[in-house]
């Protein structure tokens, strides 16, 4: 399977806790002013990866804490991102943080046409959601580009059919 990426980063500290590989997807509906990878909009832009290869390249850094999903728009590529994900996941120690401009309620009523969204969601660990607003931009907050964007326990939100809030790493 494959993924349109517009690029990725293999030592991030700043996608999420940790020493984190970082997968930019290729592609957003979202478009928001103000928006910190407006190269990444262009659905036809970018280039295409197989999902062995970035396992591959995954595996080959041992300091990784765990591997994030930007954008773009992630759940534009739910289906192969969440085959990804159960694969990283099968390897064993790491998480998956997913940023996504979709709220965690626009994801759920979706999911009955977007079946592959609930396959995403249920392999992430850490969901960011909501669209980028420039008149909410804080540099004060972490992991977040504006503070109407929430840091959600993925697992625990899809359990109580609601939005949970994770605990921000020190």
């Amino acid at each position: 399977m494959n993924i349109r990426i517009a690029g990725t980063v293999n030592d991030s500290i700043v996608d999420g806790k940790g020493f984190r590989f970082t997968i930019f997807t290729q592609g957003c509906p979202h478009r928001c002013k103000g928006c910190h990878n407006p190269q990444t909009h262009d659905f036809s832009g970018g280039s295409i990866i197989s999902c062995e290869e970035l396992l591959c390249k995954i595996k080959s850094n041992p300091l990784l804490d765990g591997v994030t999903f930007s954008g773009g728009e992630p759940f534009c590529q739910a289906e192969a991102l969440a085959e990804l994900a159960r694969k990283i996941h099968s390897i064993g120690g790491l998480d998956i943080v997913v940023y996504t401009g979709y709220t965690f309620e626009e994801l759920v009523s979706g999911f009955d046409k977007n079946p592959d969204w609930k396959r995403l969601m249920e392999e992430t660990d850490i969901l960011i959601d909501g669209r980028f607003e420039e008149s909410l931009k804080s540099y004060d907050i972490k992991f977040r580009g504006s503070t109407n964007q929430r840091y959600l326990d993925a697992k625990e939100s899809l359990g109580q059919n609601m939005p949970v809030n994770a605990e921000l790493p020190e």
